[in-house]
């Protein structure tokens, strides 16, 4: 499945709630958000029949987010079901860790993969920035996870004077134990746009200065080893450091941009097609659910004319800092 410039599109991000059992400050303002009404969420059986046309038009990787998506009654069936779509190989899920040992045990067999948010070590800056003092809980979900044999990646959104003092911390936990840690330039969406980012090459520099020299993650050597060739779908570059078992990576959406090799698109909970996860644009495709007949013309044409790249203007306006 190809758009105007030739992109393959072969990954779905499904977000299957816009509800979420933390507080985030770079996601949510301290007074909360108005939940979007129950009636207007995508019901999963709608959800499952856009994912089975899509799989049918080349979509071969689905992601499950939010919100966060196991606040969601039926959540663990609906990942099930979708990773029995003929066509989808890989069915993975993002999510902030607090109800995983919950539900572990109903999606173990079935997902292929885990990431889990986590932008903090320390329980007085976790609580600060997320709202939550689970960060027990959550540590305790990654050891289960890696127990039960599943990938898992941890995602980390440094934000300059909040917690830098987390880059090294983090990062460490991909030394003695499988797990890739990545860290994500914070992006202007939202509430978002009122902070400011540490920049991927400034995190680098810590990690190099702390743990020795990133090496760059050369997938076909490594298969030799026994490594997989493939760490993602996504635009997270990889890298390597002697002596650890896990690897770190980095996605630079503000200053390394990756859209002329997207391969993403989204649908929200409420049934918007997203060609761009950076852009407001998109199409809303409950009206055609109703018919069904134009359905898979609307899902080729929103796909098709996917932007070019994002529009995101913050390093020009002089929102986030380059450099030291």
């Amino acid at each position: 499945m190809l758009d105007s410039q030739g992109r393959n599109i072969d990954y779905l991000r499904v977000s299957v709630t816009d509800r979420c059992n933390m507080r985030c400050i770079y996601c949510m303002p301290s007074h909360g958000v108005e939940w979007k009404p129950h009636d207007t969420i995508l019901s999963f059986e709608d959800t499952l029949k856009i994912c089975n046309i899509l799989a049918n038009m080349g979509i071969r990787k689905v992601k499950v987010t939010g919100g966060e998506p196991l606040v969601r009654r039926g959540c663990t069936d609906f990942i099930k079901n979708l990773k029995n779509i003929t066509g989808i190989e890989e069915v993975t899920l993002t999510t902030n860790g607090l109800l995983l040992n919950d539900y572990l045990h109903e999606i173990a067999d079935t997902l292929d993969g885990i990431n889990i948010s986590l932008d903090s070590l320390d329980r007085t800056r976790y609580h600060a920035i997320s709202g939550s003092d689970g960060l027990d809980i959550v540590l305790s979900a990654i050891e289960r996870v890696l127990k039960a044999g599943i990938k898992v990646k941890i995602n980390v959104v440094p934000i300059l004077g909040l917690n830098e003092e987390d880059i090294i911390p983090l990062s460490g936990l991909a030394k003695n134990k499988n797990i890739h840690v990545r860290f994500i330039e914070l992006m202007p969406l939202g509430l978002a746009g009122t902070y400011k980012p540490v920049l991927g090459k400034e995190i680098a520099a810590k990690i190099e200065s702390f743990h020795g020299k990133l090496i760059p993650f050369d997938t076909a050597g490594e298969s030799r080893a026994g490594e997989s060739r493939s760490l993602g779908n996504g635009p997270a570059k990889y890298y390597s450091i002697e002596g650890f078992k896990g690897k770190i990576g980095f996605i630079n959406a503000m200053t390394d941009c990756f859209c002329v090799n997207c391969n993403r698109i989204r649908l929200t909970s409420v049934g918007i097609l997203k060609p761009c996860l950076g852009s407001e644009q998109g199409t809303d495709l409950k009206p055609f659910l109703k018919t069904g007949s134009d359905l898979e013309k609307v899902l080729f044409k929103t796909i098709f004319n996917k932007q070019i790249k994002h529009s995101f203007t913050g390093l020009e306006e002089g929102m986030f800092r380059v450099g030291g």
